[in-house]
């Protein structure tokens, strides 16, 4: 009796599997592969120049600071610092404004 509960379970369970989207199953494919990229890239950076690969990310990483500074993309935890020095940096906001504001001869 109780194989036969188990039986019942299985199929299911197979009949919910197959009830599930095929995106989403492209999704999970997906993570696995990036995950697995991932995890190849990470051995292939340990082989590499630590000065050059910190040099690369501190590039890399203040090209996003400054582009998302420039367009105000910034995440909402970031807001507030990004508020504070933003006056210092030009933005795509101001370039429009000054353009509308030209001098009159």
């Amino acid at each position: 009796m109780g194989s036969a509960h188990l039986i019942l379970a299985a199929t299911t369970a197979l009949e919910k599997l197959h009830n599930v989207p095929r995106t989403f199953w492209y999704e999970v494919g997906a993570v696995i592969g990036g995950i697995i990229i991932i995890a190849i890239l990470l051995r292939k950076l340990m082989n590499v120049n630590k000065f050059v690969l910190g040099g690369v990310i501190f590039v890399g990483g203040g090209v996003i600071w400054f582009n998302m500074l420039y367009n105000r993309t910034e995440p909402k935890f970031l807001t507030p610092l990004f508020d504070r020095i933003a006056p210092f940096f030009p933005s795509a906001g101001a370039y429009d404004t000054k353009q509308q504001n030209a001098p009159v001869k």
